[in-house]
Parts: structure tokens; sequence; C-alpha cells
């Protein structure tokens, strides 16, 4: 492998289990010289890096994971200075019968915490919001770190498509990797499942399920996160949420451009303006590098447009926590 090939640092806030799956996922693709995991639980950031970086010679990646304790009154994050690219898991996860408005406030005062250290000692990165509820909580962080809107982002709509990717395939019994789908709008109540973008091999998934099996799945898509919450009982999902968010990084890293469905700001796609939102967007080193719009059904926009209404009125009231 090049030298080139190997550059950057990336840090993960939060060693619970999202965070601390994020990051092994982050060391293992050994495109970053250095992953950074934090955690205000004093030895536990320290401890899940030595048994991380113990795991390099059998996986076979040389990226250096280094753990830091941090405090709310901002000791610690030195060891995530110039970081370019920051994944912010930090926060309480739900519990059975929490919806993830529940978390609003707790989550606010944390995620606000750490937005402001980061823009301390990481001027120039860019930020991937995971904490719950999270279309307000990637918008309190790029207000906490003034940040230009195109540095920060959200993870939601990568998860929810893949796990409606994921039901499509299990329904109809066929290979994940033959199934395309998407969803927009929120991570919650107004996701906006997109079927006339849903094919598999090529062919329509309206050809292939009735709209009631349709719904079905996408019913199942929205509360997707709630059926895991509920099966645990002790925590909520982070195998797929930490690939989500994983990939979403590399994109950054990398360049790429890849598109992906993500919370980013929108200003004026599809007449929606001046709010956090699930769109497709181009992924590179600045963040977001523009929101692409996709062609979308009548219903599908309108579903769109009440998704913007429904989390700006929310996104509004983050200013005064």
């Amino acid at each position: 492998m090049s030298a080139k090939s190997v550059s950057g640092k990336v840090t993960v806030v939060g060693a619970g289990f999202y965070g601390s799956t994020t990051a092994l996922r982050l060391a293992e693709y050994n495109i970053f010289e250095t992953v950074v995991l934090t955690d205000i639980l004093e030895g536990k950031p320290e401890g899940l890096a030595l048994d991380m970086n113990q795991s390099r010679s059998i996986e076979g990646f040389e990226t250096k994971i280094i753990g830091a304790t941090t405090t709310a009154d901002g000791a610690g994050y030195e060891a995530t200075a110039n970081s370019d690219v920051v994944v912010i898991t930090a926060g309480l996860p739900r519990k059975p019968g929490m919806s993830r408005m529940d978390l609003i406030g707790v989550n606010a005062g944390i995620v606000r915490g750490v937005a402001e250290n980061i823009a301390k000692h990481s001027p120039n990165a860019v930020i991937i919001v995971v904490s719950n509820p999270l279309d307000e909580m990637t918008a309190l962080t790029q207000l906490a770190t003034n940040f230009p809107k195109n540095r920060v982002m959200g993870q939601a709509g990568m998860l929810d498509t893949a796990r409606f990717t994921n039901f499509v395939a299990e329904k109809l019994g066929v290979a994940v990797g033959s199934v395309k789908t998407l969803t927009l709008g929120s991570h919650g109540d107004t996701m906006v499942p997109v079927p006339s973008r849903c094919t598999v091999d090529g062919k329509p998934l309206s050809d292939l399920l009735s709209q009631t099996e349709i719904d079905e799945l996408v019913d199942r898509t929205r509360n997707g996160g709630a059926e895991v919450v509920a099966l645990l009982k002790t925590g909520s999902a982070y195998y797929a949420p930490s690939a989500a968010a994983a990939r979403m990084a590399k994109a950054v890293i990398e360049d790429s451009g890849a598109v992906m469905p993500v919370c980013a700001w929108v200003d004026g796609e599809y007449g929606i303006s001046g709010v956090y939102l699930g769109v497709e967007a181009e992924i590179g080193r600045s963040g977001v590098k523009k929101v692409v719009e996709t062609k979308l059904t009548d219903s599908e926009l309108a579903g769109l447009k009440e998704a913007a209404e429904a989390v700006r009125a929310k996104q509004a009231d983050v200013q005064t926590l």
C-alpha cells in the first residue's frame, strides 16, 4: 500500500457500542493514519483502543487507534486536534418505549459541549452527527460550531435505506446486492421512503410487490430502530448505523464524490429552503459538495416537503437548548 493512500485523522466521539464499532470499522479500512476514540468514562476509550490495536496484525491494518478520556470542561480534546473528520455519537441511546425526540433535552447539552470542543481543536473538520434526535442534533452542531453548513451533516438516510433494502431482499428472497432503495426526509416519523426509486435487478419494486406489501415494508423501515430497541431492551442499534457512518467518513477522506442519502442543509433544492433534511448528496473533502435532486413523484415530493416543515419547527427549538 502506498504511503499516499493512508493519511488523515478521524475522531469518533463517544465510545459506546455505536462509537467503538464505528472506530474499529474506520481502522479496518486502513485508509486513515489515526483513529481517535473519546469518551467521558475514564479509561474506557484507552482500553478499547488498546484492544483494537492488538487486532491489527490479525486483520492486516496499520491504522493506529488512540483512546482519550475527555471531560465536560474540554480536557482531553487535545488528542483530537486537527482531525479531518469527526463522527459525533455522544449522547444517551434510546430505551424501549422512548422516541428519538424524548432524548432531545439531555442530548442537546451533551452534543453542544462536544461540538464547541471539536470546533476549538479541529476548525477545518467535516462533522458527521449520529446522535439522536438526528435532524435536530445536526442543526445544533452546526450552530454550536459555526462551521459552514456543508461541513456538518447527519447520518440517517444511509441507515434507513440499508434497512429498507434488507427488508425488500428478505421479503423477495433475493440477494441484497440486487436491490436498490432510497429513503429521504427525516430520521423518524416523517421519513420518506421513495418507492419510485426502488428496483430489484433493475425492475421497479411495484412490479414485484403489491402496494400493501410495499407500504408494510416502508412502515417497518420507519420503525426500524424501535424494532431493534424493543428486542435488545438495553440499548439501540449499532452494527448497521456504524457501517453507515463509517462509509460517510470514508467518502469524505477519499474525496470520492459518492452520492449518498444523508442529512444535509437544503437551500432551494426541491423548492425547500433553510433546513437540515434527509436528501441525496455528493460527499467529498469539503463535506457535502452538493445536494443531488432526484426525480420524485408528486406524493413523494409532498412527503418530503411535509418532513421539511416538521423538522424545521423542531430545529428552530434547538437554538435555545
